[in-house]
């Protein structure tokens, strides 16, 4: 990494202009395909605990493989983060469905993006800007997102980047291995374990208490669990006022009186 951010910090971008001009109706997206089978898995499984909290989701957009736009030198640049939260976001008011978003004139500058990388590198590294335009350099500074994540499904590695004084910054980890993600006031971490039919790393959500966002199948599983656990109490309490009942009739005395 120190090649890439050393390459950043030398990049003329002084006389770049930037603008936010909505997405022309007529502007053809890049049809990229999803590079593999899992990665729809792990943007929703990114998602769905979130909905249980609806601070979280109120007037946001939350959203993958979605085109985040804006102009440089008046060319429309998209790209599609494999993963991306922003709040709060304008609206949509418009009857056909949203098909990309631009900051300062929809809404606000997404919290976080994120990129899974495959066996190969693509652009998540890229500060190229003059032909193309990387990945690295639109988050960073086109976009100035404040936290660009990096994960690795297979081995389970990420990286964490948090925008300091203009400049993606690598993070440590807590001592429990978590990042805190501000804007959403969580903190994000690595699980390994099974999921939706795959057994394998998972980036998850845990409050500031420590406590892990739970799927929705891991709530009804904890739902049913303290159901379960109440009929067994209900059932000692009544067990043992039998048996107090029974002890008190040997005694000859009416337990119902």
């Amino acid at each position: 990494m120190s090649t890439v951010t050393s390459t950043a910090s030398q990049a003329p971008i002084a006389h770049l202009k930037i603008t936010w001009p909505l997405l022309p109706e007529d502007f053809i997206l890049p049809d990229d395909p999803v590079e593999n089978t899992d990665q729809p898995l792990l943007a929703a499984a990114l998602r769905q605990p979130l909905t249980a909290f609806p601070e979280l989701m109120q007037d946001a957009l939350v959203v993958s493989n979605f085109a985040l736009c804006a102009a440089i030198q008046d060319r429309t640049i998209c790209k599609a983060p494999d993963w991306m939260y922003v709040r709060p976001v304008q609206p949509w008011q418009r009857p056909e469905s949203r098909r990309s978003y631009t900051p300062h004139t929809e809404g606000s500058v997404p919290q976080v993006v994120m990129e899974f990388l495959s066996a190969t590198y693509g652009e998540e590294y890229s500060v190229e800007f003059t032909q193309s335009v990387g990945k690295w350099f639109f988050y960073e500074q086109v976009m100035q997102v404040p936290h660009y994540i990096i994960f690795r499904p297979d081995t389970g590695h990420v990286e964490v980047y948090a925008l300091t004084e203009g400049r993606y910054q690598i993070q440590k980890a807590d001592a429990s291995d978590r990042y805190w993600i501000s804007g959403l006031e969580l903190f994000l971490g690595v699980w390994e374990g099974p999921h939706e039919g795959r057994m394998g790393y998972w980036l998850r959500w845990w409050n500031s208490d420590g406590e892990m966002l739970l799927w929705s199948e891991e709530r009804t599983e904890q739902e049913s669990q303290r159901a379960e656990q109440e009929h067994q109490r209900a059932e000692q309490e009544r067990q043992r006022a039998e048996a107090l009942a029974e002890r008190l009739r040997q005694l000859g005395i009416d337990p119902a009186v």
